[in-house]
């Protein structure tokens, strides 16, 4: 008899071994990748108008052609130029979705609120972000800041028609 206890309790033990892993797997949040934690940090820096961080997450030719044409350089000005002042100000941005593409690019999908008229799953951003050669996870280009309901906010990772694509 103390044999079959023996089986039971390690056979239970598995069992809770596996379920703590499962429920870890579940509920570790997936934007603490840190590709999906860079572009949430570019979109957070944009929105709050804090250019010097929002620049130093942008890959070497993203921060040419901000530089190139976005008002005054600023990467801020660029984004927020997207925005319809109907919409109000920023107040979050979060990870939706991302899918890899090779293996050092992430395309991600962020949904963004606003103040006003766009709430939560109102505005939709898609960052490609691309590993450089330290290891960091740099904006290597952007599309969307629009609302949901536009029908080009949709896969605009493969979407050449994606609004305010860049580059």
């Amino acid at each position: 008899m103390s044999r079959r206890f023996l089986w039971i309790g390690f056979i239970t033990l598995v069992a809770a071994v596996g379920l703590i892993v499962v429920v870890t797997a579940a509920l570790v949040p997936q934007e603490t990748h840190p590709a999906y934690a860079a572009a949430l940090r570019f979109a957070g820096a944009v929105g709050a108008g804090d250019d010097e961080t929002a620049f130093s997450l942008l890959s070497p030719a993203m921060q040419d052609y901000v530089t190139a044409r976005c008002p005054d350089g600023s990467v801020s000005a660029c984004v927020q130029g997207f925005i319809p002042p109907e919409w109000g100000g920023f107040i979050s941005v979060v990870f939706r979705r991302a899918a890899p593409d090779g293996p050092n690019a992430f395309n991600v999908d962020l949904i963004a609120t606003y103040e006003k008229d766009k709430g939560f799953s109102g505005v939709c951003i898609y960052h490609r972000l691309e590993q450089d050669g330290t290891g960091e996870w740099r904006v290597a280009g952007w599309a969307g800041y629009v609302s949901c309901g536009d029908p080009l906010s949709r896969n605009m990772a493969a979407n050449a028609d994606a609004p305010n694509r860049a580059p």
